[in-house]
Formats: structure tokens, sequence, C-alpha cells
């Protein structure tokens, strides 16, 4: 892995193949320093990640979570100087203890890295767009969670969509709402030519509609997954957590905001 460079001081990380457990960062240069988005999750991640990161010489101002899921969020202890940047959710859940049995069920190949996990509170919550710095957007959304945050570099036309995209492998939507996901979209697909999304290869229009419509297509499914037809997603990893996203659209359709009980059945004992 290295830091593939989108545009003069824009360059992201990418975790290929890409799945559960495995997420995508990025990086971006100001005067004062830097700025990255998402920090991976575990040390055999986050610290090739942040070594790689040093060799720029330069330091590292800000992190911006897009999300407080363990995926995006584990790394933040390699970055100790950095304010930690997050919406209200982000920070909230980052405050709470967290459940290393349930990452170890859901994520058996990182189980024992776990053991090591150290993440750091946000220092700055966000909740509406602001010009983080003169190179770096930050956008509130929702969707894959109630509150993601979306970095986006106007000059280089880059969104890093962190949560919100997941391109070539199947999003998970446990805390989200696949409706409302598919609408939001609509605002990504017009940010940027060129989006880094969480998970997969970097993308762009075309990997946001196909997103979308699977999205839709488990809503439309009306909590039975054998119902989604065939599509670009026939070759997504993790197709397994169809369940979860098609239980957790038709619990919002009926009224109940809760966790799905595939999602449970998955970290639960």
């Amino acid at each position: 892995m290295a830091l593939e460079q989108l545009a003069p001081g824009v360059f992201a990380w990418l975790q290929l193949p890409s799945g559960i457990g495995r997420t995508n960062a990025g990086v971006i240069a100001d005067e004062d320093g830097l700025t990255v988005v998402d920090t991976l999750m575990v040390p055999s991640q986050w610290r090739e990640f942040g070594a790689t990161v040093d060799t720029l010489a330069r330091p590292v101002r800000r992190v911006v979570l897009s999300s407080g899921h363990i995926e995006f969020a584990g790394g933040t202890s390699q970055f100790r100087l950095a304010a930690v940047y997050g919406s209200p959710i982000t920070s909230m859940q980052l405050d709470q203890p967290p459940n290393l049995d349930a990452y170890r069920r859901f994520m058996p190949d990182f189980a024992a890295e776990f053991d090591d996990l150290q993440t750091r509170p946000v220092t700055h919550v966000i909740d509406a767009s602001v010009m983080l710095t003169p190179a770096v957007e930050v956008v509130p959304i929702a969707g894959h969670t109630p509150a993601d945050l979306m970095v986006l570099v106007p000059a280089a036309d880059v969104l890093f969509a962190g949560g919100m995209c997941t391109f070539g492998v199947t999003p998970l939507a446990f805390q989200g709402d696949p409706a409302g996901w598919a609408d939001s979209l609509e605002v990504v697909a017009g940010l940027a030519a060129t989006i880094v999304p969480g998970h997969g290869p970097i993308g762009g229009d075309k990997e946001v509609r196909e997103l979308q419509a699977y999205l839709l297509a488990c809503v439309e499914a009306d909590g039975d997954p054998a119902a989604i037809p065939p599509g670009p997603w026939d070759d997504w990893a993790d197709r397994d957590l169809d369940v979860i996203n098609v239980e957790r659209a038709a619990l919002l359709a009926q009224g109940e905001d809760r966790i799905p009980t595939a999602m449970l059945r998955a970290i639960e004992p």
C-alpha cells in the first residue's frame, strides 16, 4: 500500500481488496500541515499508514472522522497531537468504552489486534458545513449513520466520502437508513468528479449510482434478501450483509428504529 496522489497535496490510502474491517483514508496538505481523513482500524493497518504519512515531513494538525464506526476511527491514537473532528454521534460513540468482544465476533480476521485498540475522543464537534482550512471543506450528511462527515477538496474536485460510499463492496446499514442513504447520494454525486469511498476503489458518478440502486433494492425487497434482483452488486464482496441491510430497511418502513436482529446475531455470543 502507498499514498496515491490525486492532485497536488491530496492523497488517498486504499486498502484493496476491500471489505469489512478494511477501509480507506486520505491526507490533504495545507500551509500549516496535514489533515487526515479517517484513521483505519487496527495496528497492522494504522501503523503503516501513520509511518507513510510521516514521510511527508509535515505535522498532522487535524483528523476528520467520517464515522464513529471502529473501521474508520480505530487509529486515532496514531495521531496524538492532532485535533479530532467528528459529528455529534461520532463524539458520543468514541466517549463510550469499545465493545471489543462484539468487534472480535463480527470481524474475526482482526480479533487478536483489538487488544491493542486505543481510540481518542473527538475534540471538535461539527454539525454544519464548514471550511475547516483553505483547502478542506467538511460536509455533514446522513444515511450510512444519522450523522456522517465527508471531506471535500474543492480546488482538486476530490471528495473523501468515508462511510457514505462503498464501491464494489456491500455496504453495512445496521445504523443507517437505506432509503435516506439513497436520497443523500444525490448530493454526493454532484460534489466532485473524483470520489474516494470508505471501502473499495476510487470512483465517481457511476459507482455512486450503483450503490444507490443497491440501497433502493434493499428497500424494495420488503424484508426478503432473496428479493434483491441481479445487478452490479452480484460481484461485490460481503453479500452476507444483505440480510442486515434488508431487515434494517424493513424495520424503518414499519416505524421501528432499532438494530436489526441479524446484526445482533452477528455480534452477540
